[in-house]
């Protein structure tokens, strides 16, 4: 059996990058919101829910939750008296996530943390380089990333508490 070295790359590990960059940005954003109590999924769902009146299945999708996380998640809400479940006035079966005072004075908070998570990682580049930063990443998920591509086998999300 002979072994022949693998071929050298000719373009940076993107992928890997934007991976460890996502991952690590995750925890430091989970870790920030310990102190006001809930995760960032949580902060996530509240920061919508008072943005308009939606549904659980509405707010699921601007998450990027499954129905079963989404459940647990306004399910721990509700436990919090951060938000409730009511009726949808236009059809019955489907609940509307309605944030309660409380909840509304967690989005304020968990608006400075995310903000203050953000500004900190934004602080570690030299300044010229912020706005190139946000504009390069912005034009990606604007345009070439703007949607996933249909493959045949199921691509598999890394695990993550993705805020916003």
């Amino acid at each position: 059996m002979t072994t022949t070295p693998p071929p050298v790359r000719q373009i940076r590990d993107i992928s890997g990058l934007m991976d460890h960059a996502s991952h690590v940005l995750a925890t430091r954003m989970a870790a920030a919101f310990t102190e006001l109590g809930i995760t960032p999924r949580a902060y996530c769902v509240l920061f919508h829910a008072q943005e308009a009146e939606r549904t659980q299945i509405q707010l699921a999708e601007l998450a990027d939750l499954d129905k079963t996380t989404m459940v647990v998640t306004v399910d721990e809400l509700e436990k919090a008296g951060l938000a409730e479940r009511r009726p949808a006035a236009t059809d019955r079966r489907a609940r509307i996530v309605s944030v309660t005072e409380e909840g509304a004075r967690a989005v304020v908070r968990g608006t400075a943390i995310a903000d203050r998570v953000h500004r900190e990682l934004l602080e570690t580049l030299p300044q010229p380089e912020r706005e190139m930063f946000l504009t390069a990443l912005t034009n990606l998920v604007e345009g070439h990333l703007a949607e996933p591509v249909e493959v045949e086998r199921t691509v598999r999300r890394a695990r993550r508490a993705r805020g916003q």
